[in-house]
């Protein structure tokens, strides 16, 4: 379940923050004014949107399509939890790089416009150096939300207690195994065991949010 829990995490990380980038590339790049703007109201659209209802759309139409095109397995599977848990997690990353970079806009835009820089320029060299501690925080953020997520891992990811062998494997989190136990059990050994899922839960989120900051203080001292 530890491993689990990290697999769905790092990959719905490694899907989405690409994306959130592209977006705020977008936004105070390329597509400035209205573009911009419909993005924007897109993505806080999105923050809007309860977790079960991804979920509940993915049940219907993402995990029969995954079942149809690959024919390995029932669809409930790592694949189907990491597609929509990146796309719940991809607002919280866009709108925490989004306020960095808006933060830094107005000082340093200008500037590089009388250097002569392009819009695509004057994002890649100078507003995303700039907002360096903002991309640390978007991936500190994005990365407890999704390893925090109950409902996508409990409805999409198949709950076998496995280790997660591809993306097609059955997986169960520790978030997951907390909400299935409570919600059936509270005599057992098995109950005894959520509180084991909740301390490695809390030391995993703790560890990785300690080693991302201490990488991204690196970073910034070279």
């Amino acid at each position: 379940m530890c491993a689990g829990s990290l697999a769905l995490a790092i990959l719905s990380l490694v899907v989405a923050y690409p994306a959130a980038l592209g977006i705020c590339t977008l936004v105070h790049g390329l597509a400035r004014g209205l573009s911009a703007r419909f993005l924007l109201a897109l993505v806080h659209f999105m923050t809007s949107i309860p977790t079960v209802v991804y979920g509940f759309v993915s049940v219907f139409l993402l995990v029969p399509r995954l079942r149809e095109w690959f024919a390995v397995g029932s669809g409930f599977s790592l694949l189907a939890a990491v597609l929509t848990l990146s796309l719940l997690i991809l607002p919280t990353i866009t709108l925490v790089l989004h306020s960095r970079m808006e933060q830094l806009d107005p000082t340093l835009r200008l500037a590089a416009e009388a250097m002569g820089f392009t819009p695509v320029q004057q994002v890649r060299c100078v507003l995303l150096p700039a907002a360096a501690r903002g991309l640390t925080a978007a991936a500190v953020l994005g990365f407890g939300r999704a390893v925090g997520d109950t409902l996508v891992s409990l409805m999409l990811a198949g709950n076998a207690a496995q280790f997660p062998h591809s993306l097609f494997a059955s997986i169960r989190t520790l978030t997951a195994h907390i909400g299935l136990v409570l919600a059936t059990d509270s005599q057992s050994m098995a109950y005894q065991s959520v509180f084991a899922a909740g301390l490695l839960l809390f030391l995993l989120t703790g560890a990785v949010s300690l080693l991302i900051r201490k990488s991204g203080g690196k970073n910034r001292g070279l």
